[in-house]
């Protein structure tokens, strides 16, 4: 295996192998820890953990757990792959993670590259952007589990870690530099070094000048950049295998709150049957998966959309009147054991918006591995079971305004 990949959430793996595939890295996604007789098929592994908001200690001891058996398959290289939005809290777990990580590899230092233009995501200066906005002004600063109130990668770093923070300037990059000053800042007892790339080409850059290096973190953006190395190394190009068309019934499950998200369940909502999950009727017991079933009957076969997304306003009114850990792991819960009913009654193709609640649907799904189909929007492929079930997952704020119509067409042939 040339790479092993340990991601800490599951839209965040699909991404990542979404993006080693459309360069001709054949990826096998594994959606939480592989058995001991599982096997990755192609040149990448991917294993899917829900490590973002847990306690420090359990993402630590999973992501070391998912490292010793990538070690075991062979994997020549570590990604430790984080959201291009830098998801995390004051406490993590990026940074333990990384330096845990660290630790068990024997390396003395690693690269953090969040940047993904592709996905409009980009580090300048140290502060990360969204598009053309700082991350702490995008809607991020009102993440439920995980807000971002600061752009400054270096800082927020710094307060998770215990070793020095470094950065690898867009200037030095471009000057050919990169190697050389990454050097520097190890040796300056800055190891943890951020590194600043706006475009496609300046991850290369950086994957070139980390190429002999045990473990690299980032977001699905640097895949680009280590696939370059990979196919110098000459890397097989074996395809995933081709599978029947799927028109079975599909079905949208949105957990997620972002700007992005709303919009997306606002437009699928004008030609589409919807069902609202009110937090107050779930958390009171007054609203139950056999509710929510018989919408989804009464549905027919079209695709249908049921959500928990809200506005800042709905976001507010939620945290007054629930604690908000609380209530995100009761709709998590409620959307896995959602999708588990629904394919048990025939549903065959499954959309899933937010990287919490497709860590929940994935983990009750309970399937292994998935091969990577086509893209449906940038960073966010199809994913086929082995026994034929159609999914995509999708960060808040990926897509489009039509992403779910897309998706559900998608899937269909992927």
């Amino acid at each position: 295996m040339l790479l092993g990949c340990i991601a800490d959430d599951f839209t965040g793996a699909s991404d990542l192998g979404n993006t080693l595939t459309r360069v001709g890295i054949r990826t096998t996604l594994m959606t939480g820890m592989p058995k001991g007789s599982d096997a990755v098929e192609g040149d990448a592994g991917v294993i899917a953990l829900k490590t973002r908001s847990v306690p420090v200690a359990e993402a630590v001891a999973q992501s070391l757990a998912a490292l010793d058996w990538l070690r075991a398959q062979g994997a020549a290289q570590i990604l430790f792959k984080y959201c291009s939005t830098f998801d995390s809290t004051a406490e993590g777990n990026i940074g333990p993670v990384a330096e845990a990580l660290m630790r068990a590899l024997g390396t003395d230092r690693t690269v953090f590259v969040p940047s993904f233009p592709g996905a409009g995501r980009r580090v300048f200066m140290g502060h990360l952007f969204v598009n053309d906005t700082l991350l702490n002004e995008c809607g991020m600063q009102d993440h439920p589990l995980t807000p971002m109130r600061d752009a400054d990668m270096r800082r927020v770093l710094a307060a998770q870690s215990g070793a020095g923070v470094g950065h690898l300037s867009l200037a030095d990059l471009r000057a050919g530099a990169a190697a050389v000053r990454l050097a520097s800042e190890a040796a300056a007892g800055r190891p943890l070094i951020v590194c600043d790339a706006i475009e496609d080409s300046d991850l290369i850059g950086i994957a070139d000048a980390v190429a002999g290096w045990p473990l690299i973190t980032g977001g699905s953006g640097i895949g680009l950049g280590l696939a370059a190395n990979f196919r110098k190394a000459g890397a097989a190009r074996s395809a995933a295998a081709r599978r029947p068309a799927e028109s079975g019934p599909a079905v949208i499950l949105s957990g997620s709150c972002s700007r992005m998200s709303n919009l997306q369940v606002a437009h699928a909502l004008k030609h589409m049957p919807g069902f609202a999950i009110d937090p107050g009727a779930l958390m009171s017991g007054a609203l139950d998966l056999d509710r929510v079933r018989a919408f989804v009957r009464a549905a027919g076969d079209g695709p249908k959309i049921v959500y928990s997304t809200a506005d800042r306003d709905g976001l507010e009114t939620g945290r007054a009147s629930h604690d908000p850990a609380a209530l995100a792991g009761r709709i998590e819960r409620f959307f896995g054991d959602l999708a588990r009913d629904l394919v048990a009654d025939g549903h065959r193709r499954i959309v899933v918006g937010g990287g919490e609640t497709s860590g929940a649907v994935v983990s009750a799904l309970g399937r292994g591995q998935f091969d990577i189909g086509p893209e449906i929007a940038p960073g966010v492929p199809a994913l086929v079971a082995r026994d034929g079930l159609r999914i995509t997952l999708k960060s808040g704020n990926f897509g489009q305004e039509d992403f779910y119509d897309r998706a559900v067409r998608v899937l269909e042939t992927a």
